[in-house]
């Protein structure tokens, strides 16, 4: 990664940060009464007052798909996947990050923000951040997308390239729904999170691993355009 681009990737994260943290100061400084307020804390209670143990297990499962450790675990075994199976470090880069960044700016955000977590039952233990935004649903869509984005670009076998990309895409819902459920965030929270998880991810294929370097279909492309072969004796003398 050039120098050009880690300029570019700080910036990006830097103006991240600052709308991020501009939307959490004016939620939490709206009044109580306001529309936004309302309807989360409405939602929070209404998650609340329809648990049953089903759901509880099944919303455990889905917070445990982007829980810090699960993100680190899977982080890893992808950029040495990557490795192996392109041959190349740039998409290796991408996936550690598109999580890495999102980190940073969610815990720039959390610092700055002072949310306190929705006033019901909590199913898991708070750890000591703000509510806003989720950092679960961010680190979703970060580290799922990318991977979504790596594999609908890079398998030669497009019904596993698409089915693949399809289960990734479903994981931020499934997270971002059992967090409220759980009374770990409000609705507004997981919506920030994951707009700003999708807005690094999309700072991070753009600049990490833009389109022209891919190769087709999983085929092992090089950085730089194969040169062109030179032309033949009898076509020189054709052309003379």
């Amino acid at each position: 990664m050039t120098r050009g681009s880690a300029v570019r990737l700080v910036g990006a994260g830097v103006l991240l940060y600052l709308a991020l943290a501009g939307v959490g100061l004016l939620i939490t400084h709206l009044p109580q009464d306001s529309w936004l307020v309302r309807m989360d804390r409405q939602a929070s209670q209404w998650f609340a007052a329809h648990r049953t143990p089903t759901l509880n297990t099944l919303t455990h499962y889905g917070t445990l798909l982007s829980e810090t450790y699960t993100a680190i675990a899977l982080s890893i075994a992808l950029v040495l996947l990557m490795r192996w199976w392109l041959g190349r470090w740039r998409e290796s880069i991408g996936v550690a990050v598109a999580i890495l960044g999102e980190l940073f700016v969610f815990l720039l955000v959390t610092n700055t923000v002072d949310r306190a977590r929705p006033p019901v039952p909590h199913l898991d233990a708070a750890p000591p951040t703000s509510s806003f935004p989720s950092g679960h649903t961010a680190a979703a869509v970060a580290l799922y997308g990318c991977l979504a984005v790596i594999v609908l670009r890079q398998l030669a076998n497009r019904w596993a390239a698409w089915t693949i990309a399809l289960l990734c895409c479903c994981v931020p819902p499934i997270v971002g729904i059992s967090r409220v459920y759980r009374g770990m965030h409000y609705p507004s929270d997981v919506v920030f999170g994951a707009i700003g998880g999708g807005i690094w991810l999309l700072v991070t294929v753009l600049v990490v691993v833009p389109p022209a370097t891919y190769g087709r279909r999983g085929t092992r492309a090089a950085s730089s355009p194969r040169p062109r072969p030179a032309p033949s004796s009898h076509r020189g003398a054709l052309a003379r």
